[in-house]
């Protein structure tokens, strides 16, 4: 099957004199985002030769450690609802879910 489109997902990082995140920026021309700012970000790849996740994990130095609670939990969340459409396994996207609930309870977001 042959390749009819490329959609470019672009990450531009800012950093201070240490190396240290201070603007986030990315853009998706496909889903009409132009050069929006973020406070943090994750991201993940497959690496199937090697069967191994590689990651970049940013946040600017800006980023409230409030807003980063709310950040992980989200993520989490999402994670499950991933994991259920890539997986279709209910019960281990429950578990995740139940973890999910428990982790916004103990972080007081909920």
């Amino acid at each position: 099957m042959a390749i009819e489109h490329t959609s470019e997902i672009k990450l531009t990082v800012g950093l201070d004199e240490n190396r240290v995140p201070e603007e986030l920026n990315w853009s998706a021309q496909d889903g009409g985002i132009e050069n929006e700012e973020a406070k943090a970000m994750m991201l993940s790849v497959w690496d199937s030769k090697n069967r191994e996740s590689l990651k970049i994990d940013l946040w600017t130095k800006d980023m409230p450690v409030d807003d980063m609670k709310i950040f992980f939990h989200q993520t989490l969340v999402t994670m499950a609802d991933t994991f259920m459409k890539a997986t279709q396994d209910e019960k281990m996207t429950a578990t995740m879910k139940d973890f999910c609930d428990y982790f916004a309870e103990k972080l007081e977001l909920k």
